[in-house]
């Protein structure tokens, strides 16, 4: 099995993102699966660009997004990603849509293939604070995870696929007071567990 693991660059004003610096730290195997990891830009659009060209080179069976959920206390898979578009902030290249959808002809939502709940549960196990979320946003950690679906429901029907946003990290909240964070470690840790649970579901 292979899966590929996507990670954003920071964004936002942050000179750092978590879920970039926490793919780059998985092991290259996890439960015997080979793992590919990809930095993809926080744009709109483009970010999909750069993982259907990853696809296609590299034939995964699965792909598993990661993004930075600044605010949230826990690893969260996400249930489901919507057909929207909603920026609250400029992405990286300047774009900011607002109420529209990111395929026109597509479904109103998709539902991951991945087993959150057993994620979940393994994240759990492994000691750190895990939870279903049942809404990714509707920036372009959302625009992502309904790309990756919009091609699996078009072009790679063997494709599973999902997203887990994560928290900050220690240092991103030293000017953020009360805000919840976690360390790279334990991201590493946490991810590495919700991949062992993809793997062996």
């Amino acid at each position: 099995m292979k899966l590929l693991v996507t990670g954003f660059d920071p964004f936002g004003g942050e000179t750092t993102n978590p879920a970039i610096e926490a793919v780059n730290q998985l092991p290259d195997k996890i439960a015997g699966a080979d793992i590919v990891k990809l930095e993809v830009p926080t744009e709109f659009n483009r970010c999909a660009e750069v993982v259907r060209a990853a696809i296609l080179a590299e034939q995964p069976n699965v792909v598993l997004s990661i993004g930075q959920a600044g605010g949230r206390a826990a690893l969260t898979p996400e249930l489901v990603a919507i057909n929207l578009n909603d920026g609250r902030i400029p992405d990286n290249a300047g774009q900011q849509p607002v109420d529209q959808p990111i395929q026109p002809a597509g479904a109103a939502a998709y539902f991951t293939q991945l087993p959150i709940k057993a994620m979940v549960r393994a994240i759990q196990t492994a000691g750190l604070p895990g939870q279903v979320s049942t809404t990714a946003g509707t920036y372009v950690c959302n625009h992502l995870m309904y790309q990756v679906q919009y091609l699996r429901a078009t072009e790679f029907p063997a494709l599973r696929a999902g997203f887990m946003h994560i928290p900050f990290l220690p240092s991103q909240v030293t000017d953020k007071p009360n805000m919840p964070s976690l360390s790279l470690v334990d991201d590493v840790r946490g991810i590495t567990a919700a991949i062992a649970a993809i793997v062996t579901e």
